[in-house]
């Protein structure tokens, strides 16, 4: 079996890459040259129906096919896949497409691709998986697997996925590690916020020093100033002892402030004096204590609606919104929804002494057509329950249907009446209502309803101007 960590060698097998662009064909061959330990026989193609005429007159062990490449082969992308997986005899085809198109990637394999894999391509996450796929489907001879240590098969620092959106979140984290600035990190439940935290620490220069947690959700409040300053003997009814809070534990590295939507306003200011002056007062003392952190904060809450709403500071926000990161929902990066489950299979698998193969085809384009509203989370509950419900072997659509019972209690939900057809706006006039009614909920402000909207304020100013130049024709 192929490790995480291993790379593949194709020691005599041919490859067979097809891609209208040949610049992008020429960029993705260097890039398997790079990570495979022996490069293969390659051979590039420009277009489905050169590909046609080359496979039928020469074998190949592997076809990468850019699927966009495949319009002039079959007009629907799951018959142009059909033809070129007829056509190929038996090679391991991978289907290749923008990272955003699931539609695509399910297409694709319901029409016999053996994998999808996103754009722009990871060379060593996918030199890996073809050893895999070799593995899987009897390919070994053609394409023998070699272990080798490669660092970014399983992603980077904790996250598994190497789609676009994903990249540009480690090059974040890369940029901003060595600073001692504040970061504040957004997204939902479930995307990775504590594992950005985490690689933030570990990258900087405080990595020697501790990395202490606190979900300012989990703590009740009347304990939360006492759990994040500490507190000294006598200060209240069963404080029987002087205690470091979190902040102490935390002095030389980092603290990690996770859902600080939830903290109380009077210790919101609290935290910005800490901020502000670098010291801090246990619960009960009189005399002030120097601390020297970095504070990375995160919360899946818009902050924008909770400054609106008077739960957050405005000057607390700005004192901690100084390196932005935010982590997007598993639904804008489904190219790594089968990294992520073949990660989590394969560690899970370990845990429980078990050993599967993988994931089938129709399982596959199962994962990839679900929606994940618990993000990268949801996928490893699923993961671990099917581990725990079945004994090895592949993971097939019967198994992924008796163990996704979040799928099944969505369907069991009664269906809502269809609505009566009603009038619909053109685009600009909606986008219109959408923003001014942002700005009338901020009062007029409009940098704060840009920030809401995650667009910037001059974006407001020149539509709001095309507007009055439309209103203006349509009244002439």
């Amino acid at each position: 079996m192929v490790m995480a960590g291993a790379s593949a060698t194709l020691t005599q097998g041919r490859l067979l890459l097809i891609d209208r662009d040949a610049s992008s064909a020429r960029v993705l061959a260097e890039t398997l040259a790079e990570n495979l330990v022996s490069a293969p026989e390659m051979t590039a193609v420009a277009g489905g129906r050169h590909a046609a005429e080359t496979l039928k007159g020469q074998d190949f062990d592997v076809v990468l096919a850019d699927l966009t490449s495949l319009a002039d082969l079959a007009e629907a992308t799951e018959d142009a896949v059909t033809r070129l997986v007829k056509l190929s005899r038996g090679a391991l085809v991978v289907a290749l497409s923008d990272g955003a198109s699931v539609s695509a990637a399910v297409a694709a394999m319901q029409a016999g691709a053996h994998d999808y894999v996103a754009k722009p391509v990871n060379g060593p996450a996918l030199a890996t998986r073809i050893g895999e796929l070799a593995e899987r489907h009897g390919k070994t001879r053609a394409i023998a697997i070699e272990a080798r240590p490669q660092a970014c098969v399983t992603g980077f620092a904790g996250f598994v996925g190497a789609s676009s959106a994903m990249q540009f979140v480690y090059e974040q984290i890369e940029r901003i590690a060595p600073s001692s600035a504040p970061v504040f990190i957004t997204g939902e439940s479930g995307t990775g916020k504590e594992v950005a935290a985490e690689a933030l620490h570990a990258r900087g220069p405080r990595a020697g020093g501790a990395f202490i947690a606190v979900n300012c959700a989990a703590i009740p409040r009347d304990l939360m100033e006492s759990e994040l300053f500490g507190v000294v003997r006598g200060a209240y009814t069963g404080a029987h002892e002087d205690r470091k809070g979190a902040a102490e534990l935390a002095d030389g590295g980092t603290l990690f402030l996770d859902e600080i939507g939830e903290m109380d306003l009077s210790l919101q200011s609290k935290l910005l004096r800490f901020l502000q002056t670098g010291t801090m007062s246990r619960v009960g003392e009189s005399g002030t204590r120097k601390v020297d952190v970095r504070v990375i904060c995160a919360t899946n809450r818009n902050p924008m609606q909770m400054i609106a709403d008077r739960t957050f500071r405005e000057d607390l926000f700005y004192r901690l919104h100084v390196l932005p990161i935010h982590l997007p929902p598993l639904r804008q990066r489904p190219a790594d929804v089968m990294a992520l489950a073949r990660h989590f299979l394969a560690t899970f698998a370990r845990e429980e002494h078990k050993r599967f193969t993988g994931f089938s085809a129709e399982a596959a384009s199962a994962m990839l057509a679900r929606d994940w509203p618990g993000n990268v989370r949801q996928v490893q509950n699923l993961v671990r329950r099917l581990v725990v419900m079945f004994d090895g072997g592949e993971i097939d659509a019967a198994m992924l249907r008796a163990a996704d019972i979040e799928s099944r209690e969505a369907g069991a939900v009664t269906a809502p009446a269809p609505r009566e057809r009603r009038t619909v706006l053109p685009m600009w006039q909606q986008e219109q209502r959408i923003i001014e009614d942002a700005i009338a909920s901020f009062n007029g402000n409009i940098s704060l309803a840009a920030a809401a909207l995650e667009i910037s304020p001059s974006t407001i100013y020149r539509k709001r101007q095309s507007w009055a130049e439309m209103n203006t024709a349509g009244a002439a």
